[in-house]
């Protein structure tokens, strides 16, 4: 490839920290080699070329990333969505303080979810974007969020499940499996910590978008005029703003992007069709091998298990000594983890269609929380870099340095992770099914 020609190119990495006005230079890490010639033409710039780290994410920008997980989309879009997800969340919250109709119950709980659902994808298809503006840190950070909110919830539902067991008599217990007031009980405490979060996101969307950094990278996004100093040709060369909006320009430049990028988008959408596939329909068809070990924790627990691995595999994508860049390897490693499929089915599954008990292959309880661990840690893991890898213009040559594809190429691997959840969730049906021997609709 020629070297560009125009200066603007020279911004190679987006600046994380807003520079001092007084400054009469600017330092910017550029991967860019230029000749004597081109050199010279740039000096009326004022650049200082160097190699500092490209990316410095402000620590408190990285916390509220972690903190909203999938609340950090524009402005508007983000307070409108966190409005309706949390009216949602409080209206499932509501609903197990009441016993209505099944039919009407079936209802509710069906429209519920479809419409948190659509309000996550559209939530989750354009938050990253913004993420990505911060640069391969924030979206970790994002990610790792997403992980410990699910962490945080499984835990408050395994304590509940516990002091349930413990203080409940066997009378108790038994009336529970009829009436599942323990359940009812861990439910309404999940939709209420979920509320509580929500509005816990939409206080620090707040301070993120009251944030200097915030107004000038995602300024385009924002569809803002610039208020902070600096010339045009500098806020054109920081951010997209100067990029057409023509929507024939614009479906061409996300095919393009698309395109390129599909090793990523192939590995990142696998990763979850698999994991949905897998979780929770044979999972939590796994019964205890331990006769003591009460069906109810060990499902709890389970989902525990399954959370922390996800919340570490994302986690240690911070950690620079780990990060596997090449789009090659990252799909190897998603389609590797279709070896865990057989694998779970080795547990300790007793189908109903059984008269008698099957001693399986893997019988110990501890194998099974350890394979669901290392599960739920090549999730984390190999999601978290996809997603970081993609719009990454220092590891991914295929955007070939093009700033204003940074947004689109983090938006279209963030579609494909919700086209994988999809389908995940479609196969789980099928998966569910093949196990039971029975409807997956109403088993």
């Amino acid at each position: 490839m020629s070297p560009p020609k125009s200066p603007e190119a020279l911004y190679h990495a987006i600046p994380q920290a807003l520079a001092d006005e007084n400054l009469n230079h600017r330092t910017i890490t550029s991967g860019i080699e230029l000749g004597a010639e081109e050199q010279a033409d740039s000096g009326d710039l004022a650049l200082i070329t160097s190699d500092p780290p490209p990316i410095v994410v402000d620590p408190q920008i990285r916390w509220i990333h972690f903190v909203l997980g999938c609340s950090t989309s524009p402005s508007r879009q983000s307070r409108a969505c966190i409005l309706w997800l949390s009216l949602l969340n409080l209206l499932l919250t509501t609903s197990t303080f009441f016993h209505v109709s099944p039919g009407l119950f079936v209802a509710f709980v069906l429209f519920n979810g479809a419409a948190q659902a659509a309000l996550g994808a559209y939530l989750q298809t354009s938050i990253t974007a913004v993420a990505s503006l911060f640069g391969p840190p924030a979206i970790q950070a994002m990610m790792s969020g997403q992980a410990a909110v699910a962490v945080a919830v499984s835990g408050v539902q395994v304590l509940s499940s516990s002091l349930f067991l413990w203080r409940a008599t066997p009378e108790a217990i038994a009336a529970n499996a009829i009436d599942g007031s323990a359940e009812q009980g861990s439910a309404r405490m999940f939709f209420a910590l979920s509320t509580l979060f929500l509005i816990i996101s939409a206080v620090a969307h707040n301070i993120l978008i009251s944030k200097p950094a915030y107004k000038t990278l995602v300024a385009s996004l924002e569809r803002k005029s610039f208020r902070e100093a600096g010339t045009t040709a500098e806020q054109e060369s920081l951010t997209s703003v100067g990029r057409s909006h023509d929507f024939t320009s614009e479906k061409a430049r996300i095919l393009r992007v698309a395109k390129a990028n599909i090793t990523y988008e192939i590995a990142a959408a696998y990763v979850f069709i698999v994991t949905l596939a897998v979780f929770p329909p044979i999972t939590t068809s796994v019964t205890p091998t331990n006769p003591s070990t009460h069906p109810l924790l060990f499902n709890v627990v389970h989902f525990l298990v399954f959370n922390i691995g996800d919340f570490l595999g994302r986690y240690i994508c911070a950690i620079p000594a780990l990060w596997i860049w090449s789009a090659k390897w990252l799909v190897s490693l998603s389609m590797a983890r279709t070896l865990f499929i057989p694998i779970f089915l080795m547990c300790n599954i007793q189908r109903p269609s059984t008269d008698l008990p099957v001693t399986p292959i893997i019988n110990s309880d501890f194998l099974f929380f350890l394979i669901l661990f290392a599960f739920g840690l090549s999730n984390g893991y190999v999601s978290s870099m996809c997603m970081m890898s993609a719009p990454s213009l220092d590891h991914n040559p295929r955007l070939e340095g093009r700033k204003e594809d940074v947004d689109v190429a983090a938006t279209v691997a963030s579609f494909s992770i919700v086209a994988g959840l999809a389908l995940g969730s479609i196969g789980s049906f099928a998966v569910r099914g093949a196990i039971c021997g029975c409807n997956p609709f109403i088993a």
